[in-house]
């Protein structure tokens, strides 16, 4: 092992075509990343998170902040298509349901927003996002930056917003916008940028990957694994020759 591997990001680093599988499983992109470039994987993720969750998880966690950025040399940015999902309700509402008490009570406010999170989502045309695009822009961007601050030379290496099909989700309308704003922001913060429609989009076509519509099969994984391999190659080149010029 001659490096190590930082990954921040949502479920999608973790889920498999059946549901959440142990992060040292070798069949996620993830661990197919470490290995092919020859680097110890370490993965900070969870459900749902946001460009702004991971901001958060670098900053607020010490282990984060203390251990796992300043010994890697690559970061991976995986978070941003959670923000792209159409949203029923503010995050600070659809956070707070589980902060409800008693726990019946709990239940029932989430059975009721589970029925009418696609409905309000086809009403209103999949207009609020889960996170506006200037935040996920502004959260990825103090993301980079900080990284560069504290570890100098850190090669970078994000990915696009994924495309769904998903009964929850049942408006697209964000995601191309999101693409493109994902292509301006990686030119702008000079991040080497992986494509995934290219990859997802025929996966959710032909009906693989997870029941959920969201999440992908291991072929998927594989692919992705290896578009993500090559994209850490080239930023680590691209860091040497920075550096060598500096």
């Amino acid at each position: 092992m001659t490096g190590r591997l930082l990954v921040l990001g949502d479920s999608l680093t973790y889920h498999g075509p059946t549901g959440p599988e142990l992060v040292t499983d070798p069949r996620l992109w993830p661990q197919q990343v470490a290995a092919s470039t020859g680097r110890r994987l370490d993965l900070l993720a969870r459900q749902g998170w946001t460009a702004r969750d991971a901001w958060w998880a670098l900053t607020k966690d010490p282990v984060a902040w203390s251990v796992l950025l300043p010994r890697a040399d690559v970061l991976v940015l995986a978070v941003g298509g959670m923000d792209a999902l159409p949203a029923s309700l503010p995050t600070y509402l659809r956070e707070g349901i589980p902060y409800v008490r008693p726990a019946a009570a709990r239940r029932r406010v989430r059975a009721a927003y589970r029925t009418a999170h696609p409905v309000v989502v086809r009403c209103t045309g999949g207009r609020l996002r889960a996170l506006p695009q200037r935040a996920t822009d502004h959260y990825l961007s103090r993301v980079v930056a900080g990284a560069r601050h504290y570890r100098p030379g850190i090669a970078v290496v994000a990915l696009t917003p994924p495309p769904w099909r998903s009964a929850d989700f049942p408006v697209h309308r964000t995601h191309g916008p999101s693409v493109q704003a994902a292509r301006a922001w990686a030119a702008r913060e000079r991040v080497d940028l992986v494509e995934l429609d290219p990859i997802v989009a025929p996966a959710l076509a032909a009906g693989r990957g997870n029941p959920d519509g969201l999440h992908w099969d291991w072929p998927t994984h594989q692919e992705i694994g290896r578009a993500v391999s090559a994209a850490v190659a080239r930023a680590v080149r691209a860091s040497a020759a920075g550096t060598a010029l500096t």
